[in-house]
């Protein structure tokens, strides 16, 4: 019960704290809408989709990765306050508080991953005003949103609780993530790509999870075309991922 209810608390406060900073909202929204229309519209037209996948423009193709990057920015952004809550002492106050640790690893990541859902999904809501997104199955491409945003957070969980400032998040950010984005199929598919580059997003976890939500929503035909992994391998990824990250979350807690 003290688990639920702690994690319940903490979650609120992560949600209530975002809701407050309305630039955040725009951040978080704003720059992934100018990354789609600017990229879709204008670098896209240099990006050759294979001839097999059909009437797919490019910027049907970058709407999910367009997502998935809202997940991200929403994901990583949110456990900032981890950094912010050390600083001020809070964090040291729930630390010493009569609950398990875990609590604020779920408190924490079932925030971040709530307030990453609910913008992709409102993110998803416009797109039918400027592609015909088929939306083909909307629960599952939920569920996927859930389970990447729930890994992404576990991923920033695990870098802000080993750093003492914002300053050195942003620089890692920076550094890794949005690389880690940019070679997750989002951008450009795979097989367009070198050998040695195909290699290194094979490797890459966020491919799976851009590629189980492009699937979900075009349906396994136009999946198949572009040459993605195979959905069902996807899957399996993107819950190991979850699971894994929520564990090494829980360990650098319990260690700390």
């Amino acid at each position: 019960m003290n688990l639920l209810v702690g994690s319940a608390t903490l979650c609120q406060r992560e949600m209530v704290r975002f809701f407050r900073q309305r630039s955040r909202i725009a951040g978080a929204l704003g720059t992934p809408l100018v990354f789609w229309l600017l990229l879709g519209s204008g670098v896209g037209r240099s990006i050759s989709l294979p001839s097999v996948s059909g009437t797919m423009n490019y910027i049907e193709y970058f709407f999910p990765g367009t997502v998935v990057m809202i997940l991200l920015f929403t994901s990583i952004f949110s456990t900032i306050s981890i950094i912010e809550d050390r600083r001020e002492g809070f964090l040291q106050a729930v630390l010493v508080a009569p609950i398990p640790r875990s609590t604020i690893v779920l408190g924490k990541m079932a925030g971040s991953t709530a307030l990453a859902l609910v913008q992709g999904l409102l993110f998803m809501i416009l797109a039918p005003l400027v592609v015909g997104v088929p939306f083909g199955a909307l629960p599952l491409t939920v569920l996927f949103l859930a389970l990447v945003a729930f890994g992404l957070t576990g991923l920033g969980y695990v870098i802000a609780w080993s750093l003492d400032s914002t300053q050195g998040f942003h620089a890692i950010m920076n550094l890794f993530l949005i690389p880690m984005w940019l070679l997750s199929g989002a951008v450009f598919p795979a097989s367009g790509a070198p050998a040695w580059l195909q290699w290194v997003i094979m490797a890459n976890p966020l491919t799976y999870g851009v590629g189980v939500v492009r699937w979900s929503l075009y349906g396994g035909e136009a999946y198949a075309a572009l040459g993605a992994p195979d959905p069902v391998v996807s899957t399996l990824v993107v819950i190991g991922f979850a699971a894994a990250m929520f564990g090494i979350a829980l360990r650098v807690t319990l260690k700390s």
